[in-house]
């Protein structure tokens, strides 16, 4: 008999059987989840990037537009060069509205100019205007083609420089049924201003 104070230690309890294949599964099922996402991202990044880059650059472009000047008189080529310019700014029009450009007549599907370089913000179309082109130039002018008949390939965000084509003249909008021709207006800050005098001004094609 073994005195009191003289007891053996208490045996170690044994360590747990490793459970392998549990412990297998729950890898295996990481190691899939990881492929998975690599696959998804591998085939998403190329798109991603690219949204990215050119998002990065258009916002670039806009920074650097807005430091230059605004357009002054006679600055700009008309959007259908060697065709009449008429001052159609301010005339009256349905619903009690004024004339917020100025209206230029050319054959259907005749090409039309981008006046300025600048970023395109909008190609879709509204009510009033038809099938339309917004593009923004220097100190942020908003530059802006209605009544088009068909787009040129260009896409919001697209960088254009002056004399580009943008869309071809039509009839589209409010203006269905009047002679083919282009409603061009400029807007400053939101406001619309006269484009007429902005206008380089040259003789009609004869």
């Amino acid at each position: 008999m073994i005195a009191d104070g003289n007891k053996p230690p208490p045996r170690p309890n044994p360590p747990p059987r490793p459970r392998f294949f549990r412990r297998l599964l729950k890898l295996l099922i990481r190691a899939a989840v990881l492929l998975m996402l690599l696959f998804v991202l591998d085939r998403l990044w190329p798109s991603i990037s690219q949204q990215t880059q050119s998002f990065v650059i258009a916002k670039w472009q806009q920074l650097s537009l807005l430091q230059q000047d605004l357009p002054t008189e006679n600055s700009l080529p008309s959007p259908l060069p060697q065709q009449n310019l008429s001052d159609t700014w301010g005339a009256a029009r349905s619903q009690g509205r004024t004339h917020e450009g100025i209206d230029i007549f050319a054959a259907r599907g005749t090409p039309i100019q981008a006046t300025t370089a600048g970023i395109v913000s909008k190609v879709g179309e509204n009510t009033l205007g038809g099938r339309v082109v917004v593009i923004v130039g220097p100190g942020g002018a908003g530059h802006y083609y209605a009544h088009l008949e068909e787009y040129a390939d260009i896409a919001p965000n697209d960088w254009v420089d002056a004399g580009d084509i943008i869309g071809y003249v039509g009839d589209s909008g409010n203006a269905k049924g009047t002679p083919p021709h282009v409603h061009y207006g400029i807007y400053i800050q939101g406001n619309a201003v006269n484009p007429y005098p902005l206008l380089q001004k040259s003789e009609p094609a004869r």
